[in-house]
């Protein structure tokens, strides 16, 4: 079989092609929930539901020289648990009540951090490109892990 052919069998079979790196959502029983082709330079979000306000938020990632950076952060007001720490980013209205910050520019150690998928209503979803992932669906209540795999990182 030829290099491309078998190139071509991965990614039918969900497999990263050498070199390619991808964001990965890993259930804890090691179920691949999500796999999406993550080159350099390119960016998703993870949004939610805040669970008191309901009202719509976002942390904002990119992939930067093979590392996971949280980029920029969505809030749409000062409801509990959130809000702009100084000297970490810097706070921008987003013009309709709500601000971003913006610079925040932190490596995520490890490329990867876990998180408790909430429920429906909160609706735990990744935007990739335009498209919206809903981890909730997938996952409501459980822990999985949100990964950026590398070369550097694939074990």
């Amino acid at each position: 079989m030829g290099c491309a052919a078998l190139a071509l069998l991965l990614l039918a079979a969900g497999g990263a092609v050498a070199g390619e790196a991808r964001l990965e959502v890993e259930a804890e029983d090691g179920r691949l929930l999500v796999s999406l082709p993550m080159p350099e330079g390119h960016a998703w979000c993870v949004e939610w539901n805040h669970s008191v306000t309901t009202i719509r938020v976002q942390d904002c990632y990119r992939h930067r020289q093979g590392r996971m950076v949280l980029e920029r952060s969505h809030q749409p007001d000062f409801s509990a648990g959130l809000g702009h720490v100084p000297g970490r980013g810097r706070q921008v209205s987003d013009g309709q009540g709500g601000y971003w910050i913006e610079d925040i520019d932190e490596a995520v150690p490890g490329n990867s951090y876990r998180l408790r998928v909430g429920s429906p209503k909160v609706n735990h979803r990744l935007l990739h490109e335009g498209r919206r992932i809903s981890l909730s669906d997938k996952a409501a209540g459980e822990r999985v892990t949100i990964r950026l795999r590398t070369s550097a990182t694939t074990s």
